[in-house]
């Protein structure tokens, strides 16, 4: 035996079990949503969701304003992601391609917006939007998420075309291709994982906020689905049961997004200057 090979099956070993405890809280979350009510609570706890019920999951689906929530949700979400992604393309052509006054402050400006935690942007963006006349709007929650994961899909963006060689742009103009056949032809291809990359983050920045969208959503027909999870603890006591069950269903449209588009992260990898 090598002695590169104990090192490795070490380090396996430790990435395995890492993958466990990181896996066990969304394992415990599945398997409380099967088990009837009584078992949530019991002292003794059962690995394994026997009897089986999908009770948890009916009184999540009947409880008021869960499709109304779902369908703002996804609407705003896949909002954000096309808004995002599209502006941060272009932005980070534009940083990593062209040489303009101010181009490293405006580097550094984006990077110190990143750092900013979220907290200390609810009152400046509570009273922006309410100068703008949209508070309690869609459309307000949209743009602050824009605001939110553009900082960071601009400056990963930027970091992925520094990857991508210049010549490769500079060749397909002496061939003749304008600067929008380069962009759909040679940067767009190449640039496919960090795109995908970049949307599974502002998806998830988007879905999965509570903060923004309870201080800025008043009108029960214009609330998310995090909004709508805290309606299942009351001053009478919480609905465990539903609440899981519920926390469980919103999860599922971020490993559905993530399962679509892994296929298009392997495939990007692969396309490029190659292809005809």
């Amino acid at each position: 035996m090598t002695p590169a090979r104990p090192l490795r099956l070490a380090l396996n070993t430790a990435a395995v079990l890492f993958c466990l405890v990181w896996i066990f809280p969304v394992y415990w979350m599945v398997n409380t949503a099967f088990k009837p009510y009584g078992d949530i609570l019991r002292s003794t706890p059962r690995f394994l969701p026997v009897p089986f019920s999908l009770a948890n999951f009916g009184d999540a689906v009947r409880k008021p304003g869960f499709l109304t929530d779902l369908g703002n949700s996804l609407l705003v979400t896949g909002a954000v992601v096309l808004v995002a992604v599209v502006v941060a393309f272009f932005a980070a052509v534009a940083l990593a391609r062209f040489r303009f006054a101010g181009r490293r402050g405006y580097l550094i400006g984006v990077l110190v917006l990143q750092m900013v935690p979220l907290p200390a942007l609810v009152i400046p963006v509570f009273l922006s939007l309410k100068s703008a006349h949209l508070l309690n709007s869609l459309l307000g929650l949209g743009l602050t998420y824009v605001a939110v994961v553009l900082p960071f899909t601009l400056w990963t963006l930027r970091g992925f075309l520094h990857g991508i060689p210049v010549e490769l742009e500079e060749a397909a103009m002496v061939d003749g291709a304008g600067r929008l056949t380069v962009v759909r032809r040679i940067l767009l291809p190449l640039m496919a994982p960090g795109t995908i990359a970049t949307s599974v983050f502002a998806f998830i920045t988007a879905w999965n906020d509570y903060l923004f969208a309870d201080v800025l959503l008043k009108d029960q027909g214009h609330q998310t689905l995090p909004v709508w999870l805290v309606s299942f603890s009351t001053a009478t006591g919480t609905d465990y049961g539903g609440l899981i069950a519920a926390s469980t269903l919103s999860a599922l449209p971020v490993v559905v997004f993530f399962t679509v588009i892994q296929r298009r992260l392997v495939a990007g990898m692969t396309a490029g200057a190659v292809k005809d």
